[in-house]
C-alpha cells in the first residue's frame, strides 16, 4: 500500500482523467506581467497530472521561478500579477488566491534560496511546516518519515538553521515542506550550489518520496541531465512561452535537448555561433 503524508480526501468531484491520469494542476494561456509593463509570461500552458514528477527547464530569465510563483500565489511580493488565463487545482480556480490559500489546498513550494529560519532550530524550522495542523499524532508520524527520508536530520534537530550547510539547509527546506502535508509540492533549483554528488543524493531522495508517498512534484532545475532524468514529463521554457514538451523518452530523445541541455549531440562539431543561434529559429520548437 503507498504511504501518504496526504490525509485529506479529494474535495471535487469534477477532476477528470486523461490518459488514465489525473490531472492535478493547470495552466492555461496564463500572462504575467510585473510593474504594469514588464510581461514575463505568454500565453504559458502547462498541466501536471497526479503522482508525476514535473520538470520545467529553460536558460536563465526564460520565466520559470515566475511560473512557479503564479501557482503559489507569489507574485504580489515582486509587482507582479496574472493578467490573463487560468489556473486551476483540482478542478478549483486558484488564479488569484491568497497564498494561505494555496498552501491549504496542498500546494507548497520550497523556494531557491534555501531561505530557512536562520535564528531557529532545525526542529522548530521542521514544525514550521506544520503551524496549520492540529492533528498532533499526525505529525509526530510525518516527522518520523522525514527522519527516514533525510537520516541526517535527527543529530542536527538542535542546531541553528543558520549554521547549517547548504546540504543540509536543503534537506530541512524540503522536510519543513512535507510537514505541510503536500499534494503538490513545487521545488525550485533545490540542488543549486551543492557539489555534483549531494545533488544526486538530492534527486535520488525526491525520486523516493515521490515513489512511496505518491506525491506529485513541479520541479524547476538547471542541472538537466539529473533533472530528465528522473522526470515523467518535461517542459522547455524560452522567454515566457513553452517552446517544447514531452515525456522523459521523448525528451532524452530529442536532439536540441542532447544539444543545448545534455550535452551529448554534436555540438562540438558547432564552428562559430551563428551556428547556434539557428537552433533558436527552428519552427519545430513552437509547434
Amino acid at each position: 500500500m503507498v504511504r501518504s503524508f496526504r490525509c485529506r480526501a479529494i474535495g471535487s468531484l469534477f477532476l477528470f482523467w486523461i490518459n488514465g491520469d489525473l490531472t492535478m494542476l493547470t495552466l492555461a494561456n496564463i500572462d504575467v506581467v510585473y510593474d504594469g509593463v514588464i510581461q514575463v509570461l505568454r500565453s504559458t500552458n502547462i498541466e501536471v497530472r497526479q503522482g508525476q514528477m514535473v520538470v520545467l527547464l529553460g536558460a536563465n530569465g526564460a520565466g520559470k521561478t515566475t511560473t512557479l510563483k503564479a501557482i503559489s500565489a507569489l507574485l504580489h511580493a515582486d509587482q507582479g500579477a496574472v493578467t490573463a488565463g487560468r489556473i486551476t487545482f483540482e478542478d478549483r480556480d486558484i488564479t488569484h488566491a491568497d497564498p494561505t490559500t494555496i498552501v491549504k489546498s496542498g500546494i507548497v513550494q520550497v523556494l531557491e534560496g534555501r531561505k530557512v529560519l536562520e535564528h531557529l532550530s532545525v526542529l522548530q524550522n521542521l514544525m514550521v511546516g506544520a503551524h496549520l495542523r492540529k492533528d498532533r499524532a499526525g505529525v509526530r508520524e510525518d516527522l518520523e518519515k522525514v527522519y527516514h527520508y533525510f537520516p541526517a536530520l535527527p543529530n542536527l534537530l538542535h542546531r541553528t538553521a543558520g549554521y547549517l550547510s547548504g546540504g543540509e539547509m536543503q534537506m530541512v527546506l524540503i522536510g519543513r515542506a512535507l510537514m505541510a502535508q503536500p499534494k503538490l509540492l513545487i521545488l525550485d533549483e533545490p540542488s543549486m550550489g551543492l557539489a555534483p554528488n549531494l545533488s544526486q543524493q538530492l534527486f535520488r531522495t525526491i525520486e523516493q518520496i515521490k515513489r512511496e508517498e505518491g506525491l506529485t512534484v513541479l520541479l524547476v532545475e538547471q542541472n538537466a541531465r539529473s533533472a530528465i532524468a528522473q522526470c515523467d514529463y518535461g517542459y522547455i521554457m524560452e522567454g515566457g512561452r513553452i517552446v517544447l514538451h514531452g515525456s522523459r523518452n521523448e525528451l532524452t530523445s530529442n536532439q536540441d535537448v542532447q544539444e543545448f541541455y545534455l550535452g551529448t549531440s554534436n555540438a562540438a562539431d558547432r564552428t562559430s555561433y551563428r551556428d547556434v543561434k539557428h537552433y533558436r529559429r527552428r519552427k519545430r520548437w513552437l509547434g
